[in-house]
């Protein structure tokens, strides 16, 4: 191994690391507020950058019928929890978001050449697809839950896991997409020749970790975000709904696991079942971070990164096999460190 190809696989490895990054502040994010370790995190990296590659085709995507479906299921839910208090204003809104909004949306994308629409306008109109899933998700299948403990929150989050899955199949078939990359560009670097899509990743990546820490630091609902991570019970006796996190919070990982999916795509192809697996690579990085320090998780997922490219190089075969068993030395160190047993919530 020459300095040259360890350049490489450095530039290979912080660029996945960048979006295990990213993964794995979802992954804090959504455990610290809704104490659900969140599964399905990688179907909405799959469904993203597959509904980009069905948008680059000139098609509607798939995952737009699933919306229509879930707004509908969703603010059915919404009328029948209602049917004593009649808040007429609460249903009017769900109407708007859950009913209305894909059924514009719908026609919008059946109208316009998605093929020969600028790749920019290409991502923001499958983010405005599958982004609402996340908070839909949540209403269908965890608001329900809310107070149960953690281990029934994770038995669902992976049923929800293995529905998504069989979904996808089923909208986008078996055969793998690879998207056009945001940028062609090459920069020499000495001996090394870095892509313009690594940039984009990381300028990508560092934007959205700036805009969380801006989002989570300044801003009213950032702060009763925090403030039902630190204290579910002390935020809802202060007016901050749980309902209304639990939803934001979801809003925000189904943002990030898109913008991970749009990224990750020109890089790999991706299938309906690759999601499970990157966003496992995530997991491991937030297990690192001890499922509740964002600096550790995005150490952490820069580790996987690196691991997983030189890895590749010295034992391909077994790459996989090396970063899922990082996870082991760390919980044996957390639990030889750990001085008592935290009683469940």
């Amino acid at each position: 191994m020459d300095p040259s190809i360890v350049l490489f696989l450095a530039q290979d490895g912080i660029t996945n690391g960048a979006i295990y990054t990213i993964l794995a502040l979802a992954l804090v994010m959504v455990f610290a507020v809704t104490r659900i370790i969140f599964i399905p995190q990688g179907e909405f990296l799959a469904w993203g950058a597959l509904s980009m590659a069905t948008v680059e085709a000139g098609h509607v995507p798939g995952t737009l019928w699933v919306l229509l479906l879930a707004g509908g299921l969703v603010f059915v839910l919404d009328l029948w929890s209602q049917r004593q208090r009649r808040d007429h204003r609460a249903l009017l809104r769900s109407a708007g978001w859950n009913v209305a909004y894909p059924l514009v949306l719908a026609g919008l994308l059946s109208l316009l050449p998605l093929a020969a629409l600028p790749q920019a306008v290409q991502a923001l109109l499958v983010m405005l697809v599958v982004v609402p899933l996340g908070p839909m998700l949540y209403r269908l299948a965890f608001q329900p839950l809310a107070e149960a403990s953690v281990l029934v929150l994770l038995i669902v989050a992976v049923s929800i896991h293995f529905l998504l899955v069989g979904v996808g199949l089923l909208i986008f078939g078996p055969e793998g997409s690879r998207t056009q990359p945001f940028s062609e560009a090459q920069l020499e670097l000495g001996s090394l020749l870095v892509g313009g899509h690594t940039l984009v990743v990381m300028a990508a990546s560092l934007l959205l970790i700036g805009g969380l820490y801006l989002f989570f630091g300044r801003s009213l609902y950032g702060k009763a975000l925090r403030a039902t991570a630190v204290n579910r019970n002390g935020a809802r006796l202060m007016g901050i709904s749980p309902a209304l996190a639990g939803r934001l919070t979801f809003l925000l990982a189904a943002l990030i696991g898109v913008m991970a999916g749009l990224m990750f795509a020109p890089l790999s192809t991706v299938y309906y079942d690759s999601g499970f697996l990157v966003g496992l690579k995530g997991f491991v990085a937030a297990i690192i971070g001890g499922l509740g320090s964002y600096p550790l998780a995005a150490g952490g997922a820069l580790l996987v990164g690196l691991l997983e490219s030189f890895s590749s190089f010295w034992a391909s075969a077994f790459k996989d096999v090396l970063v899922f068993t990082l996870i082991l030395p760390v919980l044996m160190a957390r639990s030889i460190l750990s001085h008592g047993v935290e009683d469940d919530e």
